[in-house]
């Protein structure tokens, strides 16, 4: 059964079932749902479809929404799906001043002889030199660890470190290649919100450390980025750098932050990408995470939690935790 909660805007986008049924793409607008499939002309196949055909279909849909003689079914009752399945992910690390601050103190060497407060200003500093250098940290994600916004999210055995990083999420329109940070948000067809796990223990490999970060082994298990649970369209979000993300852990609030405080914005983002890859319809950039994980609380995810993520406008996605059976 769907979690009611009333997006921003006249509709919403997403993948819905009757409980045992085939997954559609739907329509979203007031607690209510169109199967686009029968509704337009062309039948896509699924949202990415849609997303393929934005710029004609999206006045198409703002119509829709305001029929009332169409074949409508209430949100309750239907199955939320992953709202639709990417090509590419590209995500963004080290994109929140305090998030970055905080985790750099928590991963200070034991030997380390400045203070908190000096290495607090320290990199301070190193992250306003990055946002005025324009050098954003991006890299890239598997399709399959996409999941849907209400799905359990599996802990693998070997994760010894489980955390969560609740995160904005641009979905791409059209074909973006070498665009300008000033067209950028053209290319965006909306926005949804996207848990993108990770496992601490991994991150920075052991055997080579010159090597850096492995991403894969991290962040790339199944399952390992609930999404959803709709897609809002860009243009009923205002101004997605003013945006508040908020995790709750069991009913503890966990993460609290505006995405204001975002050292690189969406189109920066999107610019940033789009000079070296080309970005697809259906693509998702993920913003980066703000402060308030696991690592800084010291209290990692474990078999039974429950996540509740939510964002201005974008819905709740709510996942529990279950470890891998063995």
């Amino acid at each position: 059964m769907a979690m009611l909660a009333q997006p921003a805007g006249p509709f919403a986008l997403g993948t819905f079932s009757a409980p045992d049924g085939v997954p559609f793409p739907g329509l979203l607008a007031r607690d209510r749902v169109l199967d686009l499939g029968g509704a337009l002309d062309w039948a896509p196949s699924g949202l990415r479809a849609v997303l393929e055909r934005w710029e004609a279909t999206l006045p198409v849909l703002h119509s829709l929404a305001d029929d009332d003689t169409l074949d409508w079914r209430p949100l309750d009752g239907l199955r939320v799906h992953v709202p639709l399945e990417p090509r590419q992910i590209f995500q963004s690390g080290a994109n929140y001043r305090q998030h970055v601050i905080d985790l750099e103190v928590a991963h200070r060497s034991p030997d380390d002889p400045r203070t908190v407060e000096e290495a607090r200003a320290e990199i301070a500093a190193i992250m306003d030199r990055r946002a005025a250098e324009d050098l954003p940290y991006v890299f890239i994600g598997l399709p399959s660890t996409i999941t849907g916004p209400y799905d359990d999210v599996v802990l693998p055995a070997w994760a010894e470190k489980p955390d969560w990083e609740l995160e904005l999420a641009a979905v791409i329109a059209r074909p973006a290649y070498r665009v300008s940070v000033d067209e950028a948000l053209e290319y965006v067809a909306g926005y949804t919100i996207a848990n993108d796990l990770t496992d601490r223990a991994t991150v920075f490999r052991r055997d080579m450390p010159a090597i850096g970060t492995d991403w894969l082994r991290c962040k790339n298990a199944p399952g390992f980025t609930p999404l959803g649970p709709w897609i809002v369209p860009a243009e009923s979000i205002a101004d997605p750098g003013d945006l508040r993300v908020t995790l709750k852990l069991n009913g503890e609030t966990m993460q609290d932050e505006s995405t204001k405080d975002m050292l690189f914005g969406v189109a920066r983002l999107v610019s940033y990408i789009s000079q070296t890859s080309r970005l697809l319809p259906g693509d998702l950039v993920l913003t980066g995470s703000p402060a308030g994980n696991g690592i800084h609380w010291g209290r990692l995810l474990r078999d039974g939690d429950v996540m509740e993520g939510s964002i201005t406008g974008l819905g709740v996605q709510r996942t529990r935790c279950v470890a891998e059976a063995s």
